[in-house]
């Protein structure tokens, strides 16, 4: 196969750049399309905050034929280069065929790319921040991502290993089944733990009553994914991101945010209802009918996504996860909530885990970041 690389220049082409896994995948029962408007305004500097602190180059793969082929992204988050002392060019939004001549001139374009930086070491797939979509997946390729994960066919790590990447770090994704009664002995430690530490629960009855406590949501979030892989400092703009991303679509029921006796935020968790199966019949676009299952899937549903969890440094391993779940489990139970998914989280996070580890779970899903020395 001739392949022919071009960088992404054109609105035309972004559009393609979007659209191509969509095309590539489109009779795959087990995969999620992403809905392209929202994947465009992450790529467009002029509507994601993360291009204060990142930059980035795109790819088109083409055929002999002029037909794409494969796509991907080099991404550099200069504050997370800054803050770990590292020179890493990332690679993101990566799909192709099977094909190793595409892959290979996909990822020699951001070596090249990273070595025309500076940059001395390439590592993915990730995204512009930590809560992008990170790793090839490597094990569930019969199960349904989350709206947050990505599905990628088998193939894909072996043309990576082949190009001469290695294992960075794993992350994984649990399916728990919630019981048909939740033992009362959860709520009486959370009510336990409360009083201890002088806790409490902020009290949440509409999307609004979450406005104060906002500002202290994205500080505690800072500070507890400090010493997490690929995060770096949220700035203003992108806190403002985060906002409008999710805002728009969480419920309260899952919404848990910890004060202290001063009333500030010590920890929070978010779950959002599946829109999986929802984006499915979207197929990438809100727009005539789309919005309509997004809308159904978040009013009624059997199956929760955990989105975020953070607990600051002074209340980790004082059972303060409890307190979390215990308000889970209220908006579980009123919900008619079947299965929790885990979002894609770090192998050794032990602190999520342990919200759900006397509950029967199991890991289902593995994806897998790369990384190479240039």
């Amino acid at each position: 196969m001739n392949i022919t690389l071009k960088e992404v220049a054109t609105k035309n082409e972004l559009k393609a750049f979007v659209h191509f896994p969509n095309e590539l995948y489109k009779d795959n029962p087990c995969y999620v399309p992403q809905i392209e408007s929202m994947d465009r305004d992450t790529l467009n500097p002029k509507k994601n905050h993360a291009f204060e602190v990142c930059e980035g180059k795109y790819w088109l793969a083409y055929d002999e034929n002029g037909r794409i082929v494969g796509r991907v992204a080099g991404i550099i988050n200069h504050r997370y280069n800054e803050k770990v002392g590292e020179k890493i060019c990332r690679f993101g939004f990566i799909d192709f065929v099977d094909n190793h001549e595409v892959s290979k001139a996909l990822m020699r374009a951001v070596e090249q790319y990273a070595k025309d930086k500076g940059m001395t070491m390439v590592s993915g797939p990730t995204g512009f921040l930590e809560f992008d979509a990170a790793g090839i997946l490597v094990e569930g390729f019969d199960k349904l991502p989350t709206a947050y994960g990505k599905y990628n066919a088998p193939y894909y790590e072996q043309h990576i290993l082949d190009l001469g990447y290695r294992k960075e770090v794993d992350f994984v994704e649990y399916r728990i089944l919630v019981p048909d009664v939740i033992p009362e002995r959860y709520a009486c430690f959370a009510e336990v733990v409360a009083e201890k530490n002088e806790l409490h629960q902020a009290v949440l009855h509409k999307r609004s009553d979450l406005n104060p406590y906002l500002d202290g949501v994205f500080t505690c979030m800072n500070a507890a994914y400090s010493k997490l892989h690929g995060f770096s400092e949220l700035t203003p703009g992108q806190c403002e991101d985060l906002k409008k991303q999710f805002l728009g679509n969480v419920n309260v029921d899952f919404v848990s945010i910890v004060l202290d006796k001063n009333e500030k935020v010590v920890a929070f968790g978010v779950g959002l209802p599946s829109l999986s199966l929802a984006m499915q019949k979207a197929n990438g676009s809100l727009l005539p009918f789309g919005f309509i299952h997004i809308l159904r899937a978040l009013k009624k549903n059997d199956t929760l996504d955990l989105l975020l969890i953070a607990i600051d440094d002074e209340y980790q391993n004082k059972g303060v996860n409890a307190m979390i779940f215990d308000k889970f489990a209220q908006g579980i139970k009123k919900n008619g909530v079947k299965y929790i998914e885990s979002t894609r989280e770090l192998e050794d996070n032990t602190t999520v885990q342990n919200l759900w580890g006397r509950f029967e779970h199991y890991l289902h899903k593995r994806a897998r970041v790369y990384s190479k020395n240039i």
